[in-house]
């Protein structure tokens, strides 16, 4: 024997006003700092020479590019 049943009622919708501005900007901050951090250490690398500036520009540009995709959104989670 077969009951049909109408699906449920939606949930209101419910205004939310928490956007991520705030969360945004601390980030973009947090980027550029990092940004200024990893390019000052790299140039006072450079200063000691060839051998530590090429092994500090090989390290710089794996870490800005981290912080390239960061930003992107790349490692983001999907909720």
């Amino acid at each position: 024997m077969l009951i049909d049943q109408a699906p449920p009622d939606t949930p209101p919708l419910v205004g939310v006003g928490d956007d991520d501005r705030l969360r945004r900007v601390r980030f973009g901050l947090w980027q550029l700092v990092m940004t200024a951090i990893t390019v000052l250490i790299t140039g006072w690398f450079v200063t000691m020479g060839p051998i530590p500036a090429i092994i500090a520009l090989m390290v710089a540009k794996h870490v800005l590019v981290a912080i390239l995709v960061m930003g992107l959104g790349v490692d983001a989670s999907r909720s």
